[in-house]
C-alpha cells in the first residue's frame, strides 16, 4: 500500500500480485490474509483505471469474505462499500 500511496502503482501492482499468489498457494484462496491481499490488489487496480478487473476481484473478495467471516464483519463491510462505490461511479 505504501507504493500505491506514493503513486508507484506499477511496482505496487507487481508486488501485490506476487504476495496474493503466494498467499493463495501457501494459505488458501479464502484465508483472511489472502482476502486482505486480494482487497489491496483490487484497490490498486482501480487506481490505475483497470476498473473492470478491480470490480471483478473485489466481488470475489466480498463473496469469499461474506462466506468465511460473515456479512457483519468489518472486512466484509469494507469490501462491500468499495464495490458499491465503484459501481456507482460507473453509472
Amino acid at each position: 500500500l505504501t507504493l500505491s500511496r506514493q503513486g508507484r502503482f506499477k511496482e505496487a501492482e507487481e508486488l501485490q500480485l506476487q504476495v496474493l499468489q503466494e498467499r493463495k498457494r501457501e494459505l488458501s484462496d479464502e484465508h483472511p490474509d489472502t482476502l486482505t491481499s486480494m482487497h489491496n490488489h483490487a484497490v490498486t487496480l482501480h487506481s490505475t483505471a483497470r476498473c473492470k478487473e478491480a470490480c471483478a476481484l473485489m466481488e470475489k473478495c466480498y463473496q469469499s469474505s461474506r462466506k468465511i467471516l460473515g456479512e457483519q464483519h468489518d472486512f466484509t463491510q469494507s469490501s462491500s462499500a468499495w464495490l458499491h462505490h465503484w459501481r456507482e461511479k460507473r453509472l
